[in-house]
């Protein structure tokens, strides 16, 4: 639902009761989000993993459940006034089978928004977070790689688009500073670049910033936060390949920069 010119432009200050209501709406939101992953983990993925035998079509379903859970959580902080929201061009997401979603980082709901209108979203996840018990037998439900092993990972990437899947990494590895410059790693380059695929550039604006790294959940801006997620066109990969190359590491490198200075600006050249 698109914002109102108002709303998107709107840099009035919150009265105090507006923000202690924003606190108390974001710590409900906050303790829905863990209550939710915990009974979808404990009862319906079980219910899943004893009528489904099939592992693919297992997941599938997990990543329905999760899609359609992540949009009811949205929909109840903009009913609420945590925030609101506005996506551009996501009916692009429905074309990305085989292809890698890249995508800025800053904000703790970056992953939610993205994988609330993901067809399919095959995400890569903290190693750490499958021993978090809120949500671990989500990402083992959803089937969501972790981040181990560098080279098996690469590998299973490989496949899962192989496979028709749709690979969503946060190629900064972490939420950005506000006011800094971006940083990417070049493991979302590799990947593309051995997998020769499409990538997908999704950028995320938040303003002002909310959840960032730095900041803990009940530090509330004073103005209601708007999140505006575009999704651009596609790239090949294969452009960045040069015949000369000596290592594909090379063409990661220029992947990587190419990367940097689309989601930086927030704006990409039309290369498909």
């Amino acid at each position: 639902m698109p914002l109102s010119s108002s709303a998107a432009t709107n840099t009035t200050r919150s009265s105090l009761f507006n923000r202690c209501w924003r606190v108390i709406a974001t710590g409900f939101c906050f303790s829905l989000f863990g209550l939710g992953g915990l009974l979808l983990s404990c009862v319906w993925f079980n219910l899943l993993r004893l009528a489904i035998r099939n592992r693919t079509r297992r997941n599938q379903l997990t990543q329905n459940a999760i899609r359609h859970c992540f949009r009811f959580f949205l929909a109840t902080t903009r009913f609420l006034g945590v925030l609101d929201y506005h996506f551009a061009n996501s009916e692009r997401l429905h074309d990305d089978a085989g292809c890698l979603v890249v995508a800025n980082h800053p904000s703790l709901l970056d992953y939610v928004l993205l994988a609330s209108r993901m067809p399919r979203c095959d995400c890569i996840v903290k190693e750490a977070l499958l021993n978090n018990l809120f949500v671990s037998g989500v990402i083992k439900a959803a089937g969501y790689l972790a981040n181990a092993e560098s080279e098996r990972l690469l590998a299973l990437c490989q496949q899962r688009l192989a496979n028709g899947g749709t690979l969503l990494i946060f190629p900064e590895g972490t939420r950005s500073t506000p006011g800094q410059a971006l940083a990417l790693q070049r493991g979302a380059a590799n990947i593309a670049v051995r997998s020769q695929c499409d990538i997908r550039i999704v950028h995320i604006h938040c303003a002002p910033p909310m959840l960032t790294k730095q900041g803990k959940w009940y530090n509330i801006p004073a103005i209601k936060p708007q999140f505006h997620i575009t999704v651009q066109d596609k790239i090949d990969s294969r452009h960045f390949i040069h015949a000369d190359d000596v290592s594909p590491a090379l063409a990661a490198r220029r992947l990587t920069q190419h990367l940097t200075d689309a989601l930086q600006s927030g704006s990409i050249n039309n290369e498909k």
